[in-house]
C-alpha cells in the first residue's frame, strides 16, 4: 500500500514541513514490519499553486496510491479541492484525506460539501497520521474490503461512518515537540529554497485575528535537540532558515541558547530568520544582537496597528512605547534587518487612524513595512465577531477583508493601490535616497505613496507590469510634476540609486552626461590600479580598463563625483559601497 502526502506550495522557494513531520514521525514510532520492508510506503510530493492541474494529476496518477493526503491552507485550498474533485475520476479506489489549518475547524461543513474526500485530520497531524497508518495496516493484514471502523475512534480525525455521516474526534493532548524527528538530514531536496524550521508551538498571546491564539500553552523543543539540529544547517551553509515559531522570543532562556549558538557557530553565510515580540526583549538580548554579523539574523515584528482601542479590541498585548524604543536601538546597530508588519481592516481602525499606525511605523525605519490586510480566519476569535464588527469578506480563500464599519470597500481600494506603491517605492529598497528625499515635500510618508498611487491610477500605469527602469522612469515624472523646480537634484538622486544597485550597462535617459568627464574618469582608475586608495577587497592585479567594467565612478550635476564598489556591499541593503572622492567641474 502507498500513502501520498501531498503539498501545494505558493511558490517553488517554499517547501512545506508539515508532510515531512507526519512521514518522519510516523516511521520512527510505528515499528512494524511493513513500513520496514516496503510493503507500506509513505511518499512525500511538493508542487507549487503555478503548477497546471492536469499536470499534478497526471504525476498522482502515475504514483498510484491507495491513500491521499493533501496539506491544505488558505493560499492552495481552492486548488486542493479541484484536485480532490477529480482524482477519483481517475483513481477510483485512492482514499482521500486532508488536513492542515483551512480544514481543522469547520471539518464536518467539508465533509458533507467535498463527497470524496474520506477524513479529515484536525490540528496537529504527527500523532493522528500515525494512528491512521496503524489503520490501514491492520486493515491490510486482515484483508478488508470496507472501510475500516476503526478510523471513526481514532482522536483528531473527521471521518465518515458507515452511513456517510461525519464522526468528529477533536484530539484531546498535544504532540510533545521532542518526539518529532528532525526533518532535513537529508538536504538534497531542499536546494536553493527556504528552510522552515520550528522550535516552538503555541502563542502566550490572545489576538482575535490568528488562530496561533487558540494554543496559549507554549510548548518548546528542547535547546539541545534544537543546536544539534541548527548545526546542520550551519554546516552545509544553507542559505537561510526560517524560525517558524509565532512568538520566538517568549522564552527568554530558549531564545538566548539559540542565539549565543549561532553566533558562536556563525559561517558567514546563513541567515535566520525569527518573528518576535519586540517590546519583550531585555538588554541582555540586545547586548548579544548588538555583536551579531550584519546579516546573521532578520526580525519579522507583529505591530498590526498603533491605535490603543483597536489594540485593545483585537486582544493584543504589546507595550507600543517600549516596542518603539528596541526597534530604534536594534536600528542603532547597523547590523540586523526588521520587517514591521501592519494589517488594515482591523476593528476600530478607519481611514485616518490606519493613516497614522502607518506613519508611526514608517517613521521607525524598519527595511520592510509589510501592509497586510485583514484575513478572516476560520476558527478565529475574530472569525465569530465578524457580524459585529460588520466585517465584509471574501467568500472564497484567502477570506480577505472587503469592508468594516469603520472602513469601505473604496478605502480598502486606495489602501490597496498604496500597498503596490510601498512595494515598488519602499520596500524594494532600489529607490531609498530618492524616496528619503522625496517624502519631506509631503506632509506624512502615507501621504507621499497615496499620492504616487493616484498618480499611478489616473496614468492608467497600475494595470501594467513594469520593468525596473520603466518604474524610475515613472517615479520621475512624477516628481517633476510635482516639483519641476527641483528636477535636476532629484534626478541625480534617482541615478544615485539606480548605480547602488548595478552597474548599468546603458544609462537612464535622464542621467547626466558624462563625456566631459572621460578622460578624467580614465586617469582616476589608472591612479586607482597603482594604488587601490577607494577600492581595496577584490580588485588586485586588474589593470585600469578592467576596473572601470567592475566599478563606477558617476559625475553629478552638481560637480559631486562619487564612486560605486559593488564588490562591497551592505548586508542589510545589499547596495553597493559608495564614497564620495572630491567635486569635479567641467
Amino acid at each position: 500500500m502507498k500513502f501520498l502526502l501531498v503539498a501545494l506550495n505558493a511558490k517553488y522557494i517554499h517547501s512545506n514541513p508539515a508532510i515531512y513531520s507526519l512521514k518522519a514521525y510516523a516511521k520512527a514510532h510505528i515499528r512494524e514490519p511493513e513500513l520496514e520492508d516496503g510493503r507500506f510506503q509513505i511518499e512525500t510530493q511538493e508542487y507549487t499553486i503555478n503548477n497546471q492541474p492536469d499536470e499534478i494529476l497526471k504525476d498522482i496518477f502515475l504514483r498510484k496510491p491507495d491513500a491521499v493526503g493533501f496539506s491544505c491552507y488558505i493560499w492552495n485550498i481552492s486548488y486542493v479541492l479541484e484536485l480532490v474533485r477529480d482524482l477519483p475520476k481517475v483513481l477510483p479506489h485512492v482514499e482521500i484525506w486532508l488536513g492542515g489549518p483551512e480544514v481543522s475547524y469547520d471539518a464536518s461543513e467539508i465533509l458533507y460539501q467535498e463527497r470524496s474526500v474520506y477524513g479529515i485530520m484536525m490540528g496537529e497531524g504527527e500523532e493522528t497520521f500515525s494512528e491512521v497508518v496503524r489503520c490501514y495496516l491492520e486493515r491490510n493484514r486482515e484483508n478488508f474490503n470496507d472501510r475500516s471502523p476503526s478510523f471513526e475512534s481514532i482522536e483528531g480525525t473527521a471521518v465518515r461512518d458507515g452511513e456517510g455521516k461525519a464522526v468528529l474526534k477533536p484530539r484531546k493532548t498535544a504532540v510533545d515537540m521532542n518526539s518529532i524527528p528532525f526533518l532535513y538530514k537529508d538536504l538534497k531536496n531542499f536546494e536553493n529554497r527556504i528552510i522552515y524550521y520550528e522550535s516552538s508551538r503555541g502563542c502566550p498571546f490572545s489576538c482575535s485575528y490568528c488562530l496561533s491564539s487558540l494554543d496559549k500553552s507554549v510548548r518548546l523543543r528542547d535547546s539541545s535537540l534544537v543546536l544539534k539540529e541548527l548545526d546542520v544547517f550551519i554546516k552545509n551553509q544553507v542559505p537561510q532558515v526560517k524560525f517558524v515559531d509565532r512568538t520566538f522570543n517568549c522564552s527568554r532562556k530558549h531564545t538566548m541558547d539559540i542565539w549565543r549558538h549561532i553566533i558562536e557557530h556563525d559561517n558567514g553565510v546563513t541567515n535566520f530568520h525569527f518573528e518576535i515580540s519586540a517590546d519583550l526583549l531585555n538588554e541582555e538580548e540586545l547586548e548579544l544582537m548588538s555583536r551579531m554579523r550584519p546579516g546573521l539574523i532578520q526580525l519579522e515584528i507583529g505591530v498590526q496597528s498603533t491605535n490603543r482601542s483597536t489594540i485593545m479590541e483585537i486582544r493584543r498585548s504589546m507595550d507600543l512605547k517600549r516596542l518603539k524604543e528596541r526597534v530604534a536601538i536594534i536600528n542603532s546597530f547597523g547590523n540586523i534587518h526588521q520587517h514591521l508588519d501592519l494589517i488594515a481592516g482591523l476593528p476600530g481602525e478607519d481611514y485616518q487612524s490606519f493613516r497614522n499606525s502607518f506613519n508611526e511605523v514608517y517613521e521607525m525605519k524598519p527595511e520592510q513595512l509589510q501592509l497586510g490586510f485583514l484575513k478572516v480566519l476560520k476558527g478565529s476569535y475574530l472569525w465569530e465577531k465578524a457580524g459585529e464588527y460588520g466585517v465584509e469578506f471574501k467568500q472564497k480563500a484567502p477570506y480577505e477583508v472587503l469592508s468594516t464599519s469603520w472602513l469601505d470597500y473604496g478605502g480598502v481600494l486606495k489602501l490597496k493601490a498604496l500597498e503596490e506603491m510601498l512595494e515598488v517605492y519602499g520596500n524594494s529598497g532600489q529607490f531609498r535616497t530618492t524616496i528619503n528625499e522625496l517624502h519631506k515635500e509631503f506632509e506624512t510618508p502615507f501621504d507621499m505613496f497615496e499620492a504616487l498611487s493616484e498618480y499611478y491610477d489616473k496614468q492608467g500605469y497600475l494595470k501594467i507590469s513594469h520593468n525596473r527602469m520603466a518604474r524610475y522612469e515613472i517615479l520621475e515624472e512624477f516628481i517633476y510634476g510635482l516639483v519641476p523646480e527641483k528636477r535636476s537634484i532629484y534626478r541625480d538622486l534617482l541615478v544615485y540609486d539606480l548605480y547602488l544597485r548595478e552597474n548599468l550597462k546603458s544609462r537612464p535617459l535622464f542621467a547626466a552626461d558624462q563625456e566631459p568627464y572621460k578622460e578624467r574618469v580614465r586617469a582616476f582608475f589608472e591612479s586607482e590600479a597603482a594604488a587601490f586608495r577607494y577600492l581595496k577587497e577584490g580588485y588586485d592585479g586588474y589593470e585600469a580598463r578592467q576596473l572601470i567594467k567592475m566599478a563606477h565612478l558617476e559625475v553629478f550635476r552638481d560637480g559631486r563625483a562619487v564612486l560605486f564598489d559593488y564588490k562591497k556591499r551592505d548586508a542589510l541593503s545589499h547596495n553597493a559601497a559608495a564614497y564620495e572622492i572630491g567635486v569635479w567641474r567641467k
